[in-house]
């Protein structure tokens, strides 16, 4: 059985307003049925609806405190990436140790990440980031990012249309028709689709942006207008269909054919990212400045650094009349689809990964290879070495 003598380790998630949780039972019990051990902190699951006694009835053992997880486990599953835990006084760096295993989001080229990777990388822990995963056919069932970005591309609408001033849909009034809100989508993968797809849904006008060709495609079938930014293919196109960083004269001229669009814009959705590094800054400073009083960013590429200049990391702040959200967690907004399909995604990366009761990194294997994020007391990442970290 592929867990045979594993101990595994579910701790509650400690970040502001996170309620996911990396395993619900239906994935613990697959855990308990190859092979494993699993312990699960007590109220782990409670933010996603899932009690304390379905965790038992699934097989696993409940424990007190993340401390004790800590110490016990071989391997700990997360959703977010290590912080300090008020409750117990403690950094969750601070409870592995060397050769422990972490599979969790880690979001490594970050630069709000910089100093808690080098705290994770001097715990000698073997971390891999579900953020590296890469598009394969055979890692889809893995790929956590898409997952959550399909819940963040949907929710972030929503956030956004909360704070808005005004309708998202043309409403007609006795005293006049009220036209419908313009919604500007930056980056239309998966979370930037959804993203369309639910303004749409409510009504609005809907405006997409993408250097991809494709991906334009994609979002013009769901209802968007589409903008040409005039990237050539060959230079926007990188590895598995993703945006790769531009140089920066395209990226110069990116900016410049957004600056109509945004002006005229109620609501910006920024979703643009390339795997496994800083996100690219594409709304300046100057360019919310031209923005209506009253309108929305919602900058969901945060976690890889954010597309707008004036984003603060999980702050919700207003500059220049804007309402700019850096909100870090959004699928954890929709705690129970999110659990839902990320428990299934780590479930599924933890079993291609065991063999035997034993992990087994094949550095030759891309998904191993993306992935990877610390070893023997190195940041081994490509997008964190590339961002300035060793």
């Amino acid at each position: 059985m592929k867990f045979t003598g594993m101990t595994i380790g579910v701790p509650k998630e400690i970040m502001h307003g996170e309620r996911r949780v990396s395993s619900t039972p239906e994935t613990v019990k697959k855990m308990i049925d190859e092979g494993a051990k699993v312990l699960v902190e007590k109220g782990a699951g409670e933010g996603s609806f899932f009690s304390d006694d379905q965790y038992r009835e699934a097989g696993a053992e409940i424990v007190q405190t993340a401390p004790e997880i800590f110490e016990k486990a071989d391997v700990i599953l997360k959703v977010k990436e290590p912080l300090f835990n008020d409750q117990v006084g403690k950094h969750e760096s601070d409870m592995l140790r060397d050769g422990q295993y972490l599979i969790t989001f880690l979001h490594p080229a970050a630069p709000v990440n910089r100093d808690s990777m080098k705290k994770l990388r001097d715990t000698g822990a073997i971390s891999i980031s579900l953020d590296g995963i890469p598009r394969i056919s055979r890692a889809q069932s893995m790929d956590a990012l898409t997952s959550m970005s399909t819940v963040a591309g949907y929710k972030g609408v929503l956030m956004a249309a909360d704070h808005l001033a005004k309708f998202l849909p043309m409403v007609g009034t006795a005293v006049g028709m009220i036209k419908p809100a313009n919604v500007v989508v930056i980056g239309t993968g998966v979370a930037g689709l959804q993203a369309v797809a639910t303004a749409k849904r409510l009504g609005a006008v809907v405006t997409a942006v993408d250097i991809r060709p494709d991906a334009l495609e994609q979002a013009k079938s769901v209802g968007a207008k589409a903008v040409d930014t005039g990237v050539p293919k060959e230079i926007a196109i990188g590895e598995g269909g993703y945006a790769q960083r531009l140089p920066d004269e395209w990226l110069q001229k990116e900016i410049e054919a957004l600056k109509p669009v945004i002006k005229d814009a109620d609501i910006v959705i920024l979703t643009a990212l390339i795997p496994g590094k800083q996100a690219p800054v594409l709304i300046t400073e100057e360019m919310v400045k031209s923005m209506k009083p009253g309108s929305v960013i919602i900058d969901i590429a945060i976690d890889q650094g954010g597309n707008c200049e004036l984003t603060e990391a999980g702050e919700e702040i207003e500059k220049h009349g804007v309402f700019i959200s850096g909100v870090k967690n959004i699928p954890g907004m929709v705690p129970t689809s999110a659990t839902w399909m990320f428990a299934n995604n780590i479930f599924n990366l933890l079993a291609y990964l065991a063999k035997d009761g034993k992990i087994e990194l094949d550095m030759n294997d891309p998904i191993v290879k993306s992935s990877l994020t610390t070893k023997d007391k190195k940041i081994v990442h490509a997008g964190a070495n590339e961002a300035g970290l060793h």
